[in-house]
């Protein structure tokens, strides 16, 4: 009986990774942040300064890192796979969960950037929740890429 313990992969794939890993954690902890401070704004004694902390690290901070992380996964998926059109299924999670994930970002982007411009609480609270169901789906992702399900 063979296990395999440690899979090599060739060195040209590590910055790919690197950046691929390094967006993908920056993004999930500007959205936790972002979500956070967006659904603690409505109780807290300052709500505009929360609301435009959330806008700007989704803008300043979330957008780059996710861009970041996309390109980092593209260019890893044309040195690892190539052309091929069998894929695993945590590639398929992963690229769901971007898909769906960059939509949802951009709705609570915009949501945010209204809420802290207007004062808008709505809009505020909305933001939160939209970002934190994008997080839940990149936390799903995470679980895909670490235990790679067939």
């Amino acid at each position: 009986m063979t296990t395999l313990v440690a899979a090599i992969r060739p060195d040209d794939w590590n910055f790919p990774l690197l950046l691929h890993v390094f967006g993908a954690m920056v993004l999930v902890g500007a959205v936790t942040a972002a979500a956070a401070s967006s659904l603690a704004a409505a109780g807290s004694g300052d709500p505009i300064r929360l609301r435009r902390f959330a806008f700007r690290t989704l803008l300043i901070v979330g957008l780059p890192a996710y861009v970041v992380m996309r390109i980092g996964a593209e260019w890893l998926y044309s040195k690892e796979f190539g052309d091929t059109d069998d894929d695993p299924a945590w590639i398929g999670i992963g690229y769901i969960t971007a898909d769906i994930g960059a939509v949802l970002f951009l709705i609570a982007l915009a949501c945010a950037g209204v809420a802290s411009w207007k004062s808008k609480d709505g809009l505020g609270k909305a933001s939160g929740v939209i970002v934190a169901i994008a997080l839940v789906g990149w936390l799903v992702a995470v679980w895909a890429m670490g235990a790679k399900p067939s």
